[in-house]
C-alpha cells in the first residue's frame, strides 16, 4: 500500500529524497501546501502525463521562484539520502517539480518521459530536471540525455550536473568524467563542487590536465589553481614537479593549491619543493587551507 505523501511529508523516519524534497517544499509553500499536497496524490495515483505537464506548469505560478530554504540539518539529511547530494542553491518551485517527478509512475520509461521534458524546456527547467537526475528511476538509461546536456554552452545547465550532483560520480565512464573535469576549468567553473572529485581521480586525467596547464602557459594564460588538485596525486608518476615548481612562484592562490598538491604527495622531492615555500607550507599545516576554501585566495 502506497504511503500518503502528507504523512510522508512529516513523519518519514527514513526519508527518500522525494520525502526531503516534498517536507521542504511543504515548510515554504504556506497557502499553496494543499494544493501541492493533493497534486502529488494525483500524480502518484494516475498514469496521465498531462497531469504531469499540467503540475509542471503551475508550479512557479503557485509557489514562486524563491530560494529553498535549507538548514544545516537539512543538508544533513541529503547527504544521508545520498552521500555527495547538495540541494544548496535549488529554488523553491525547482524542488517541487523534482518531487513531482519523483512521484509520478507513468506507463513509459522515465527516460522516454526525461527526453521529452529536456526537448522542450528552457534554460531554468533543464537545470531543474537536470538536478535530480541521481534520483530518477533507471538513472543509467539517461546517459544520452545527461551528455547533451554536458556539451550544454549554458554554464549554469552545465553547474546542474557537475555541481553537488552525484549523478557523474555514481554513473559516469572514464572518458565522460574527465571531459567534465576538463570542460569545468575550460569554462571557469570549480572543481571543489563536483562529487567525487578526488574519489574519482585517476593518471589518465591528471596527464591531460598537466598537458593543458602547459598548453596554457605557452601562450601565456592562467592556470586555474583547482587543477593542481587532481595532478598531485599523480605528480610523482608524471614528473610534474617542475610544473608545481612553477605554480609555486604564482600567484597567492596558484602557491597555495600546488603546496596542497604536493601535500597529497609523501615523496623526497614533494617534501623538498615544500620546504622551498615556508609560508605556503606553514599556512597549509594550520588546516585552514584546503580545496573547498581555495578560491577565497584567488582575490588576494
Amino acid at each position: 500500500m502506497t504511503e500518503p505523501l502528507h504523512s510522508r511529508a512529516t513523519t518519514a523516519l527514513s526519508p527518500s529524497a522525494a520525502d526531503l524534497l516534498c517536507r521542504w517544499v511543504v515548510r515554504q509553500a504556506a497557502a499553496q501546501e494543499t494544493w501541492f499536497l493533493d497534486a502529488l496524490e494525483r500524480l502518484q495515483t494516475s498514469a496521465d502525463e498531462r497531469a504531469l505537464h499540467l503540475f509542471l506548469g503551475q508550479v512557479p505560478r503557485r509557489l514562486g521562484k524563491a530560494d529553498l530554504e535549507l538548514t544545516p540539518q537539512d543538508l544533513t539529511a541529503a547527504h544521508t539520502v545520498l552521500p555527495g547530494w547538495s540541494p544548496l542553491g535549488w529554488s523553491l518551485d525547482g524542488a517541487a517539480r523534482v518531487a513531482g517527478l519523483l512521484t509520478f509512475r507513468g506507463q513509459r520509461p522515465f527516460a522516454a518521459l526525461f527526453e521529452d521534458l529536456v526537448r522542450t524546456a528552457d534554460a531554468r527547467e533543464l537545470i531543474t530536471l537536470y538536478r535530480g537526475l541521481s534520483f530518477y528511476p533507471e538513472p543509467a538509461s539517461l546517459s544520452t540525455l545527461v551528455g547533451a546536456g554536458l556539451r550544454s554552452n549554458m554554464r549554469a545547465v552545465f553547474e546542474a550536473i557537475a555541481h553537488g550532483n552525484p549523478y557523474p560520480r555514481d554513473h559516469f565512464d572514464l572518458h565522460r568524467w574527465n571531459h567534465m573535469v576538463l570542460k569545468a576549468l575550460f569554462i571557469g567553473s570549480r572543481l571543489a563542487p563536483i562529487v567525487g572529485i578526488d574519489q574519482r581521480n585517476n593518471p589518465e586525467l591528471a596527464r591531460i590536465l598537466l598537458d593543458y596547464a602547459d598548453e596554457r602557459w605557452a601562450a601565456g594564460r592562467v592556470v586555474t589553481p583547482e587543477l593542481w588538485r587532481c595532478v598531485g596525486p599523480c605528480a610523482d608518476a608524471l614528473g610534474a614537479y617542475a610544473a608545481l615548481q612553477r605554480a609555486l612562484t604564482g600567484s597567492p592562490a596558484e602557491r597555495l593549491a600546488a603546496g596542497l598538491a604536493l601535500s597529497q604527495t609523501d615523496t623526497p622531492s614533494a617534501r623538498h619543493l615544500l620546504t622551498s615555500v615556508p609560508e605556503t607550507a606553514a599556512l597549509i599545516g594550520t588546516g585552514r587551507v584546503g580545496w573547498s576554501n581555495l578560491h577565497h585566495y584567488e582575490a588576494i
